[in-house]
This record gives structure tokens, sequence and C-alpha cells, in this order.
């Protein structure tokens, strides 16, 4: 019987905040300059999530896809998205009201992200101020990108805590290879970028639907427990 839940790590995009658009418009904005095809809000959900260089590589024509050019598209795309990361990004509908269950269930939260470091940090100081985050964490130089499962199994040392106690939330394949890599339960959510299918394909032991549905899978796998 597996053991109860006692912390939480959650992805950021397409978990917690609804950031897609202003990827998309940085993103597009960025092509145009260099004079290559912008692409619809629905093929960035599949661009993003495995980092910001993977999402520059995927955004360009696969004929220019060199190193040289990835730096420099890149380079543009980082200083229009800082620019306008919070034109319309917001948390998800039902966001705040579960964070809040989490605090009353007493158990610790932290977020860990392919976002920049210092991105990941800006927005959840920014919009997820209310919750004691803690650690946050986005890509960084010393730390393999999900779904490697280095970065997960860092944040259950430092809570000292087994892998198996934790529940690792996220949107997408890459969360849930995350999870199941870890060893931590491997919670899937349906409001973010990507389909239950592939959720459930790539070892999401629980499916969400809307945030509240988290506290209750919390609950159940508590009572299981």
């Amino acid at each position: 019987m597996r053991p109860s839940i006692q912390g939480m790590i959650f992805d950021l995009d397409g978990t917690l905040i609804d950031s897609l658009q202003d990827i998309a418009s940085a993103m597009n904005r960025t092509l145009r300059a260099f004079g290559y095809p912008e692409h619809d809000l629905a093929s960035y959900r599949y661009f993003v999530g495995d980092g910001i260089r993977k999402l520059v590589e995927r955004s360009i024509p696969e004929s220019e896809r060199g190193d040289d050019l990835i730096d420099r598209v890149l380079a543009d795309y980082q200083q229009d998205y800082r620019d306008h990361w919070r034109d319309v990004t917001q948390p998800y509908p039902g966001i705040p009201e579960m964070l809040d269950g989490m605090i009353r269930r007493g158990l610790p939260m932290a977020v860990f992200s392919n976002k920049p470091h210092d991105l990941t940090r800006q927005c959840v100081e920014a919009l997820l101020e209310p919750w004691p985050f803690d650690p946050v964490e986005g890509q960084k130089p010393d730390v393999p990108r999900k779904p490697d499962p280095a970065g997960a199994m860092a944040i259950a040392a430092q809570w000292k805590m087994n892998p198996e106690t934790i529940a690792f939330v996220g949107d997408t394949a890459t969360d849930m290879l995350t999870a199941t890599g870890a060893g931590m339960f491997a919670l899937g959510v349906t409001w973010g970028f990507r389909t239950e299918s592939e959720l459930r394909e790539n070892g999401a032991d629980l499916i969400c639907h809307q945030p509240a549905e988290i506290l209750a899978a919390v609950d159940v796998v508590d009572r299981r427990g």
C-alpha cells in the first residue's frame, strides 16, 4: 500500500500558471523579426515543456536549425519574453483555492520547472507570492532538466522525505516521466498544455481535471496510506 502524501512538487507553466499565450506571442514576434513563419497557439502546446532552447529549436524551420542561429533567436526571444511575460499570464482558475487547501493540510510545496531559473522565481514571486513554495527551482546549468529526476530527488533530499511520499504534479509527459523516474506519485492535470492520453501513456498514477481534484486526490491517498 502506497505511503500517504507528505509533500507536493508542482510544475509551473501549464500546471499552476496559464502562460502559453505570452510564450507564443513572444516567440511569434521573434520569428517575425527573423523573417520566419509564425505558429498558432495550439502548436506551442507541443513546442514547450523541454526547456527554452528546445522551444526555439522547434519554432524555427527545420532547415535553419543550426546552433549559431538558435543562439541568436534564443537571445532575442528571451529579451522579448522578459519584457512581456506578464501581459496576460495568470494562475489558472481554482489554483489559489487549491493552494490554500494545501496550506490547511500542512503540506510543504515546491516548484520545479524547465523554465530558466530566474524567470521561474520571478513568476512565482509575482503571481504566487501568498503561498510558501520552498524551494523554487527552474532550469540551471548544474541541474539536468526534466525528465531527468535528479532535480526532483534533490528536493526530496532537502525535505528529508522518502520520494514515495511526494506527489509530483504536472501537465506533460516530461512531468510524468520525472515523477516516475524519481519514484514519486505522478499526478497529471488536463487543464494545461497536453492531453490526458499523453499523461496516462507516460505513467500518470492519477489524472485531475480541476484543481480542486488535487486536494481530493491527496486526501484519498492519505486514507489509503
